[in-house]
């Protein structure tokens, strides 16, 4: 392109002036010729009229062209073709045109290549993770399925296209049932050795204005014997480190008593014989409490009627009752509730001052239970907040690290939840939410 800039009205003048004069002049000389000066101006505009005609088409014809390719490659971005580049020779106004034509494609082909990598990428996580994962439109058809998904549900084949419940009757079992409920949970297929433990996940979202769901199925087979095997070990090691703390002082009692005897020294024998006893009631409560938290079994839901139900847990420990007590009947197993209510109000109490009085709130509202344990005691760290409610984990020295979790299995199983909470003014607050 040339360094030196024309612009397209110095063009056109270039054009036009030449063309003009060139009119004047035939003008005057077929005036000469034909004595008529009517007559010589007419056939004198007539030829500038063509000549102009035909060096304005001429000098427009590549300015058409340009903008035809201009046209053509619009429509190329918009079918998302971006690799056309234009070429103006002129260092005209045109030139700009072309060059800010040309940086737009330039940029739009960055980006749709920036984009079709991070799509690549995308989609090699999304084809080898582990995780199966099923894309579901409004009409329950199967949209998409990365490869995890078509070995778990089509043997390695394409499901897209297919219906969710015609892949569930093809499956049957857990699988099916859980595929084709809406609800997120944990399932097992398969029994003994062949057992495998899944996880699935549903979530909806709309995908061009129709709502789509997403399903996510993974397998926690592996993580959860792992688990598993971390959990027995924690078992055995509590109840070794407790069978030894009692078991070591019995036998060496069992032994202090024997030499006793062997010396007549009989009167020191019912000491040794109340300690023993001890240590054993100890151990059996130790061991009922395991048992009690292995073999809870499933509630049975019956109406309760609090003021009874407040009046029998306050003959077996003292608290305070806050507000007034609601009038229906709350739904749950009467045992295991007071069960898990007496493990709380033990840790309330053994928590707070001994001049502070435990209180419990019991509200109902809308279809739901509130039972609220509050304390005066110091409340809960973080690190023992995100434990609290993990069997064998205790802060206290003699603890089983029973007593919450307990009541958290006594509390899901009734389809609730419990929730721990440090109060503003000091003190712990544990929420128990029961379906009503």
């Amino acid at each position: 392109m040339s360094a030196w800039r024309r612009s397209l009205a110095a063009q056109l003048a270039l054009r036009v002036l030449p063309i003009l004069v060139a009119t004047a002049v035939a003008a005057l000389l077929l005036e000469h010729w034909l004595d008529d000066p009517w007559l010589a101006g007419g056939l004198g505009i007539g030829l500038g009229a063509l000549l102009l005609a035909w060096r304005i088409s001429s000098w427009l014809s590549p300015m058409l062209s340009l903008f035809r390719a201009l046209q053509g490659t619009a429509y190329s971005y918009r079918d998302g073709d971006y690799s056309f580049g234009l070429r103006w020779p002129k260092n005209d106004e045109l030139a700009d045109l072309v060059e800010g034509h040309n940086a737009i494609g330039h940029a739009l082909r960055e980006k749709h290549l920036s984009l079709v990598q991070r799509e690549l990428l995308l989609d090699t996580m999304v084809q080898n993770t582990p995780v199966a994962m099923l894309l579901i439109d409004s009409g329950a058809h199967v949209v998409f399925a990365n490869v995890a998904a078509r070995k778990l549900l089509g043997g390695g084949r394409r499901v897209e296209g297919h219906s969710l419940s015609m892949l569930c009757l093809a499956l049957q079992g857990p699988l099916a049932e859980a595929l084709s409920n809406e609800q997120s949970g944990v399932f097992s297929t398969g029994t003994g050795e062949e057992e495998e433990v899944y996880h699935l996940t549903h979530s909806e979202f709309r995908l061009n204005g129709q709502v789509h769901r997403l399903l996510l199925l993974r397998q926690i087979t592996t993580e959860l014997r792992r688990q598993e095997v971390q959990t027995w070990k924690k078992v055995i090691r509590v109840i070794s480190h407790e069978l030894n703390n009692s078991l070591a002082p019995m036998a060496s009692l069992a032994h202090s008593g024997a030499e006793l005897a062997r010396r007549g020294q009989i009167e020191r024998l019912p000491g040794v014989f109340a300690t023993i006893e001890e240590r054993a009631r100890h151990l059996d409560g130790f061991l009922r409490d395991y048992a009690r938290f292995a073999k809870l079994p499933s509630p049975r839901i019956e109406g309760i009627d609090l003021s009874v139900f407040v009046e029998r847990l306050r003959s077996q420990i003292s608290f305070s009752l806050v507000g007034k007590l609601p009038d229906a009947l709350l739904p749950a197993d009467a045992a295991q509730l007071e069960q898990a209510l007496m493990n709380l109000l033990k840790n309330a109490q053994e928590a707070s001052p001994e001049a502070a009085e435990v209180e419990m709130h019991i509200r109902h509202a809308d279809h739901l239970w509130r039972i609220d344990v509050l304390d005066h005691g110091t409340g809960m760290s973080e690190a023992v907040m995100a434990n609290a409610l993990v069997p064998f984990y205790s802060t206290k020295r003699s603890g089983t690290g029973l007593g919450l979790a307990l009541t958290r299995e006594i509390i899901e199983a009734h389809g609730g939840r419990i929730v721990l909470a440090n109060r503003e003014g000091g003190g712990l607050c544990v929420s128990l939410m029961l379906p009503g």
